[in-house]
């Protein structure tokens, strides 16, 4: 009898083994009895504000909100997102056709190629780059070209360096600044280059702002919708999970260009039946308290003091590292070792071995793509006391003093 077969080739195309190779290294050092630090997954350690629990638990309690969310319009969480951008960018969308609300960004990032592209079909990604780009193609059956990000170039695109007949190919080019992993911030003008650029090739756009509202030092990220008629050429996600605090909530949104807004919509109509309804009720008071309310916390500010803490800490250990301008991470070379384990230090190799022997969890730079080998990822998702310990312990390990 031929075997079944039960997994498929596809699922060896997703994301990067390393994300499971820091858990399992995560779980091994907790069961020594390390008391673990964990500055490696992106998530929030903080609750939405009083007013967006509220609207959440008063709208769960309604018996009008158990529906299939997409038997109703959905348009009042569109028209506060609507409200929201015409406020933060000063950008107009019809909340009605410019909008999709999404089970948040990542799931409309893991849709659009599908709903954009058919097998065979390329798109211009980042390396290194958030890993959802890149499985997003191969669930798709969509190549991949990648643009190298480095650090002599401000971490962004040599959009020049980019062949024609790959411009010309290319069904989009995706874009995320303010970046995760690499913390970079971009300009409208550099915006403006990218939209010329695909003009002349008809390329659309797409930009993931996921981290608008955690730009530091008085940074105000931009939004690429911005520039005048950037909404015929782009499009861009944004997320409620890092700056309103709702990552388990799972809601976001696409705004801009009408036809890939309704392709993705149209997917989703197929894949699921929207979100929940008390949780955009719960976004459209974390919208609205941001337009309206002055004194609400921003979450920019939380993780602006976390980085002077950590970057502050670092550096007086032995570890140079720069102060990213926004995000909730820190885009770190690897640190000068003082001792050697007999190889040489790769990103996973150091970040094992600081896990194994410090119990600090960072992320390997490999895991976002090629070019990311020679950093990690530090994420800035504990207190400013905690990220002080944390630098401490790294800065014995840096010493050797770890045994």
């Amino acid at each position: 009898m031929a075997k079944t077969k039960l997994r498929s080739e596809r699922l060896s195309l997703l994301g990067s083994s390393i994300f499971a190779e820091v858990a399992a290294w995560k779980l091994e050092a907790a069961a020594s009895g390390l008391d673990i630090i964990d500055l490696g997954i992106g998530s929030p350690d903080q609750p939405p504000t009083p007013a967006v629990r509220k609207a959440l638990s008063e709208a769960s309690l309604r018996e009008d909100m158990y529906a299939y969310p997409a038997t109703k319009s959905g348009l009042p969480f569109r028209q506060a997102a609507a409200d929201w951008m015409k406020h933060r960018f000063g950008v107009t969308l019809d909340p009605a056709s410019e909008i999709v609300t999404l089970l948040g960004s990542q799931d409309g990032l893991a849709h659009l190629a599908m709903a954009l592209c058919d097998p065979g079909d390329m798109a211009l990604l980042p390396n290194p780059g958030y890993p959802i780009y890149a499985a997003s193609l191969a669930l798709a059956g969509v190549e991949g070209r990648l643009m190298p990000l480095r650090e002599e170039n401000g971490f962004m695109p040599d959009l020049d360096a980019i062949a024609d007949e790959d411009w010309d190919r290319a069904s989009f080019i995706l874009l995320n600044y303010p970046n995760n992993p690499l913390s970079a911030v971009a300009d409208l003008a550099f915006f403006e280059r990218v939209l010329d650029k695909a003009r002349r090739h008809g390329v659309l756009v797409v930009h993931d702002l996921a981290y608008s509202e955690m730009g530091f030092d008085g940074c105000e990220p931009p939004s690429i919708l911005q520039i005048p008629g950037a909404s015929e050429q782009a499009v861009e996600f944004h997320s409620l999970s890092k700056s309103f605090n709702m990552a388990g909530c799972r809601i976001g949104f696409l705004a801009g260009n009408e036809t890939a807004v309704s392709a993705l919509r149209e997917l989703k109509a197929n894949i699921d039946y929207g979100v929940f309804d008390p949780v955009q009720e719960a976004g459209i008071a974390a919208l609205r308290e941001a337009m309206n309310d002055a004194a609400a916390p921003k979450a920019g500010k939380l993780y602006e003091r976390r980085r002077d803490v950590l970057v502050e800490a670092l550096n007086a250990e032995g570890w140079p590292v720069a102060a990213p301008k926004a995000t909730m991470f820190v885009w770190a070379p690897l640190p000068p070792m003082l001792w050697s384990t007999g190889e040489p230090w790769s990103s996973r190799l150091i970040s094992q071995e600081m896990l194994k022997a410090t119990g600090v969890v960072v992320v390997p730079g490999e895991a976002f793509g090629s070019e990311g080998e020679g950093y990690v990822r530090i994420a800035l998702v504990e207190s400013e006391e905690r990220l002080k310990e944390a630098a401490g312990r790294i800065g014995s390990f840096i010493r050797g003093n770890h045994e």
